[in-house]
């Protein structure tokens, strides 16, 4: 997947400018694509020269004018025609899991540290995901939501965000578990 097509597909909310794109990109699609507000903004300038979205301008009292985005029809093709190619599979690159591989040969401590760190920062997540899932569902619980809903898609892509850092926090809490226990067993034996 490229950049451009999580900003075509952040856009299909409506028109946003730079600023308000890289807002909701980082709500919504950093659970899956990470990117820098620098980033979004080049890429902007390359869909919009490429006819994949438009841009107008805003004239503001005082504040600076600001650029607002929309999808085009040509990106709305293109993100179709994305949609459609078949899916690369996914894989993990992740510089902790290099050192848990390492686990018998480094620091014990440092490295449960480092993990109790990655799972608190995992709760975290969850709980922004838990807000985030609360708002867009509203009244409704999530069956009712899943069958009703206008749009399904951002809540969809927020419920594997959840539970992929759910995943990550009991992960990494099993492994310091393993780690100290055997950290323990070392000091006693």
């Amino acid at each position: 997947m490229a950049l451009r097509h999580a900003v075509l597909a952040a856009l299909l909310d409506g028109e946003f400018s730079g600023y308000q794109l890289a807002k909701a990109f980082d709500v919504g699609m950093a659970n899956f694509w990470h990117a820098l507000p620098q980033q979004l903004y080049a890429e902007l300038a390359k869909l919009e020269q490429d006819g994949l979205v438009s841009g107008r301008e805003v004239v503001q009292e005082a504040r600076p004018n600001k650029r607002l985005f929309a999808v085009t029809d040509a990106g709305l093709a293109e993100l179709r025609r994305f949609a459609a190619a078949p899916s690369k599979p996914s894989f993990i690159r992740d510089d902790l899991l290099v050192k848990v591989a390492a686990a018998d040969s480094v620091d014990a401590a440092e490295m449960i540290g480092q993990l109790e760190e990655r799972a608190a920062i995992a709760e975290a997540k969850i709980e922004l995901f838990d807000k985030l899932l609360r708002k867009m569902r509203g009244e409704l619980d999530e069956a009712e939501f899943l069958a009703s809903a206008a749009k399904i898609g951002p809540y969809l892509t927020c419920l594997r965000g959840r539970r992929f850092e759910s995943e990550n926090r009991d992960w990494c809490n099993e492994t310091a578990a393993v780690l100290r226990a055997r950290a323990g067993a070392d000091v006693q034996g």
